[in-house]
């Protein structure tokens, strides 16, 4: 005799369940419509919202603080990626100004160039500073302009305030310039106020020493020293510099004049080489046939005894002198 299994033994009463489940939920739900809100159902629903109440205050604060964090994780994100921009922004601002002050100090210097060029009306060609010498015994820079620009051994070099050195050697397309304050440089010069000539000699210190004055010749602070031209190895009639320094007195000779270099060469970038140089020339002339001129060159004229006359050509003569009175 066979026995029902115990699933089929357990399948009315799972029917029968449901069913009263039912029939009480539609009990329950007819009760709460009818009831008004005072009603026992209502204060129980009431009870168990605020028993449940902080668990779902806690899930929406959980899901507040969820929300929050995305937010600040994309506002970080934000954040970096704004600060990196703007930093690269700086950086390229920064590299601008730097640049654009480059360009405005080149400029203020080639002004300054070209301002001696129009002043002394010269003829050359301006080279950028492209190499130094790094010892006192060879005191020299390196241009780059060379024979290709017309560039020859023996010409002189100015600065942007006046003379610097010559040129000694000449590549195609470089040239080395020996200073005037190289020990081994010198320069035939003149004193502008008073015509006296000598040598500026460089020195293993830096300075500039005019030698070879005469010893009575007075020599003040200030004196404007200019290049003489004798011996043609400079262009006559530029700017040396200005005497700073005379230690001895009028007489001595053992008197020391120091005359300021035009520039520093550790701080120079350009320089003008010179082909030719008009108005330096014309300086020069025009000073010596005024007063304080060197010595004239007075005509011989017969004086009224038929005697020749010298004319008063010595230092701080007449241009020039014609004796009085016709001879027979």
């Amino acid at each position: 005799m066979p026995f029902p299994s115990k699933q089929t033994s357990q399948a009315p009463l799972s029917r029968v369940l449901f069913i009263v489940l039912l029939i009480i939920s539609i009990i329950v739900t007819t009760l709460y419509v009818r009831e008004g809100s005072n009603g026992a159902l209502h204060a129980l629903q009431t009870n168990v919202q605020s028993l449940f109440a902080p668990i779902g205050s806690l899930g929406a604060r959980a899901g507040a603080v969820a929300d929050s964090a995305g937010e600040a994780i994309d506002n970080a994100t934000a954040d970096d990626a704004t600060v990196a921009e703007l930093r690269e922004q700086i950086a390229q601002l920064t590299e601008a100004l730097v640049e654009a002050e480059e360009y405005r100090l080149e400029n203020e210097r080639l002004r300054e160039t070209i301002g001696l060029i129009d002043m002394y009306d010269i003829e050359g060609v301006i080279g950028e500073v492209i190499g130094r010498s790094s010892d006192a015994w060879n005191q020299t820079v390196t241009l780059s302009v060379g024979s290709d620009a017309g560039v020859k051994t023996g010409l002189t070099v100015m600065g942007g305030a006046g003379v610097i050195g010559q040129v000694v050697s000449v590549t195609p397309q470089t040239s080395v310039v020996r200073l005037l304050t190289d020990p081994q440089s010198g320069a035939a010069a003149l004193i502008q106020s008073n015509r006296a000539e000598g040598i500026v000699r460089g020195s293993l210190d830096g300075l500039l020493y005019l030698e070879n004055v005469e010893a009575d010749v007075v020599v003040n602070v200030g004196d404007v020293v200019l290049t003489s031209g004798l011996g043609g190895s400079y262009v006559r009639g530029l700017l040396i510099g200005e005497v700073v320094r005379v230690d001895g007195q009028v007489g001595s000779a053992t008197r020391r004049i120091i005359v300021s270099p035009n520039g520093r060469a550790n701080l120079m970038e350009e320089a003008v080489v010179v082909f030719d140089a008009t108005t330096g020339n014309a300086i020069l002339r025009d000073n010596s046939n005024g007063d304080g001129g060197s010595a004239g060159n007075g005509s011989d004229q017969n004086d009224g005894n038929g005697q020749p006359s010298s004319g008063n050509g010595a230092d701080g003569g007449e241009g020039s002198n014609t004796g009085e009175g016709g001879g027979e």
